[in-house]
């Protein structure tokens, strides 16, 4: 296990400069500037912004100022707030978008692992086509389309909901379950797949041979099991629900890290732009990592480091 944690942490560095690289390489290649607004920049006050953030130097330069700069965890200042700096604005907006997240994602695990057990166990009766007519229709909506829909229904002629803004648990719901609709399908047809293929094995048959009752069997024997396609998921899934933010966040005006992000895309902040993305970046490799090592503790089966070929 150490020698696998130890491998994965190197590639997670490799990755990650390259993720740095790319993303620097792709703003300087981008058109315009930071300071390129409707109005034309005098060239003597545009020259002096240059020289104060450093964008006057050679762009190889630049490139190793801000490699030395991230390993120190020191993204920048922001170009558009003039008093802030990009690791303020991190601080700022990712806890709102972190409990967005968690919430997302227990949305998403519980009422798809649900839907997946439940289509499994009645296959092919009322209740599996049920599931999965729920399941399709998460998959085939987009999240933002879904989160107008909640936001007019549930907000706007039911009131049951506050429309936008993050001022309580309430206006956390809506943005929660738009966001978790897609992942919880997905979860949904992955459980039920899974399952199905689990109650099949000879081991389910002898438990029902011996007369233990259908939870007993299902809880303790078939979900554990049935559960590492979803565990294996858990990266992708946590890629979907930050990603998925950015346009939630800015729907239901939520002060997130997502929609600081499409406000300095907005803005040409190419500092918050790469500070953002080098940090969800590493968030993403992190959490992969993780769910690679749950996988491990879940199946004891499974052999991250030392295994022969064919063992």
């Amino acid at each position: 296990m150490a020698i696998y944690i130890i491998k994965r942490l190197i590639y997670m560095l490799v990755s990650l400069i390259l993720i740095v690289t790319a993303t620097f390489f792709l703003m300087q290649a981008a058109p315009g500037g930071p300071f390129t607004k409707e109005k034309d920049v005098p060239p003597e006050i545009e020259a002096a912004l240059n020289a104060h953030y450093g964008l006057d130097q050679p762009l190889y330069k630049q490139y190793f100022d801000y490699l030395y700069d991230v390993a120190r965890w020191d993204f920048g200042p922001s170009f558009k707030y003039k008093a802030m700096t990009v690791n303020e604005i991190i601080n700022n907006g990712f806890p709102i978008s972190l409990f967005l997240g968690i919430e997302s994602i227990l949305i998403a695990i519980a009422f798809g692992v649900v839907l997946g057990v439940v289509a499994a166990l009645y296959h092919n009766k009322w209740q599996d086509y049920s599931a999965m007519i729920v399941a399709v229709l998460g998959i085939s909506v987009p999240s933002f389309i879904l989160a107008t829909v909640l936001q007019y229904v549930f907000a706007i002629k039911l009131d049951l909901f506050p429309v936008a803004r993050w001022e309580s648990f309430m206006h956390t719901i809506l943005p929660a379950i738009a966001l978790a609709s897609s992942p919880m399908a997905f979860i949904a047809r992955l459980t039920r797949s899974s399952m199905l293929e689990v109650l099949a094995n000879d081991y389910i048959k002898t438990a029902r041979a011996k007369g233990l009752k259908k939870g007993t069997i299902t809880i303790k024997h078939a979900i554990r099991n049935a559960m590492l396609p979803v565990v294996s998921y858990m990266g992708p899934l946590t890629a979907g629900i930050l990603t998925g933010s950015f346009v939630i966040e800015k729907i239901f005006g939520i002060p997130g890290l997502g929609d600081e992000f499409v406000t300095s895309i907005t803005n040409r902040d190419y500092t918050v732009i790469m500070g953002v993305t080098v940090f969800y970046s590493i968030l993403l490799l992190i959490s992969v990592l993780l769910v690679d090592i749950l996988y491990g503790f879940i199946d004891p089966r499974i052999k991250l480091s030392g295994a022969k070929k064919g063992e």
